[in-house]
């Protein structure tokens, strides 16, 4: 009854924000997916008009609703552009809650996300056990990026060049830290993320170096979890509910005073997505993750708005020529876009140049691209023309996903340009 009561007040919800859609069409001018399939189901109007047709009808076809709304790389830009201020990413998010309630999860994705993403201790167990062997299944695509592809056809590796598993990952390094404020006087919760976690060790390592050169104290309690948004995306409530528990659970409001994450979809995700989709929890329970919203920051935008910046220092090298693609979930979701440039700028040795169209979607989109790589192929490999157009030796980001995806278009170009997290960069300069 109380599962009937929530779908009810979600299909309400729902309902008054698909009505403000006037279907101007402005959202086909912007949508990645749209602009290489050209299918009005594809984009945001197309589906606000079927979901239209989800509450009149919920009951009929909830799968082949789940389906269209799967075509969606969630990047933001539909909403970022819409002329009416439509929330069109959080109608997609309370869509899939509602479907979630009348479709059956298949039970691989239960094991996937309730038994293993759901349980910190039991995903890093199982990752732990499979690195030693994928150097059994894969082998060196370009060395230079850092990349491997299989050595066999797998139906979920495909065709692709990606970022092995670290030989060991940020919570083996660091499984724990609680460093009192220095010089600056603050202290940070630092989330670290899945993807830097396992694939990128060393962009958490940074972010611990920045925080001791500047005197920032640090808090990392130990067992942290995913911040859900794989398992939202797929569906699953139930996982997604329970991350959150587990995670503001660990994170003690009164141990730090401002929690930063060097992934622009965690940020975007507890900043933005926990409070939305918490509105009915128990009291308590619901301040406690607004308050965690609410001091919650990308790295990048914590240290140019909170800590004075290292002076740039003139360098006697040749210039290297540097590029940004600004992540849609920091820039079009949160606005966080002048201050990885202003970081990225206060570093000597290197000259910005921003290549053309900064902001468009890379096409990674998380499980979009497990489910739809060659659409998110194609979206990428427009990205690989636009860094490449700049003639940059790096290009920089504030989201380990676009990482993977700009890492793999380069890779499978045969480009020698290194792919680099923004506080990557920065961090280097302290030394």
């Amino acid at each position: 009854m109380n599962d009937m009561k929530e779908l009810s007040r979600l299909i309400g919800e729902l309902k008054e924000q698909i009505d403000a859609c006037t279907r101007c069409g402005m959202c086909q001018s912007v949508c990645p997916v749209f602009s290489e399939t050209g299918r009005e189901s594809d984009v945001a109007r197309g589906k606000l008009a079927m979901l239209d047709g989800l509450v009149q009808e919920m009951f009929k076809n909830p799968n082949g609703v789940s389906d269209r709304l799967d075509r969606c790389a969630f990047c933001g830009s539909c909403a970022f552009h819409c002329p009416g201020g439509i929330h069109v990413l959080e109608i997609f998010i309370k869509s899939r809650s509602i479907i979630s309630g009348f479709i059956r999860l298949p039970w691989y994705k239960k094991i996937i996300f309730r038994w293993m993403l759901a349980s910190p201790r039991i995903f890093n167990f199982i990752i732990t056990l499979l690195q030693p062997f994928q150097k059994v299944f894969i082998r060196p695509a370009n060395p230079f990026i850092g990349t491997s592809c299989s050595r066999v056809f797998s139906p979920i590796l495909k065709q692709r060049h990606f970022i092995p598993l670290a030989p060991l990952p940020f919570h083996q390094m660091v499984p724990s830290m609680d460093t009192p404020p220095g010089s600056a006087g603050i202290k940070v919760a630092f989330f670290t993320g899945c993807i830097v976690d396992k694939f990128f060790p060393h962009v958490a390592k940074a972010a611990l170096n920045i925080f001791e050169y500047h005197g920032i104290g640090a808090f990392l309690p130990e067992g942290l979890g995913c911040c859900g948004i794989p398992a939202l995306t797929s569906g699953d409530m139930k996982a997604f509910h329970q991350l959150i528990r587990s995670n503001i659970e660990k994170l003690d409001l009164s141990r730090f005073d401002i929690l930063v994450t060097p992934c622009a979809t965690c940020t975007f995700t507890i900043k933005k997505i926990w409070p939305l989709l918490c509105q009915h929890k128990a009291e308590t329970l619901k301040h406690r993750i607004e308050k965690l919203s609410s001091v919650t920051m990308d790295i990048s935008e914590f240290l140019v708005k909170h800590i004075h910046l290292k002076a740039s220092s003139v360098s006697n090298h040749p210039l290297t020529t540097l590029s940004y693609h600004d992540p849609c979930h920091l820039k079009k979701s949160l606005g966080v876009f002048a201050e990885p440039r202003t970081l990225l700028r206060s570093v000597a040795g290197y000259t910005l140049k921003d290549m053309q169209n900064a902001d468009r979607c890379c096409g990674m989109g998380g499980s979009f691209n497990l489910n739809h790589y060659e659409i998110s192929t194609r979206i990428g490999m427009r990205k690989r023309d636009d860094i490449v157009d700049t003639g940059c030796a790096v290009v920089a980001t504030g989201c380990p996903a676009c990482m993977m995806q700009l890492s793999d278009m380069l890779s499978k170009a045969g480009d020698k340009i290194k792919v680099k997290h923004t506080i990557e960069i920065y961090s280097e300069s302290l030394k």
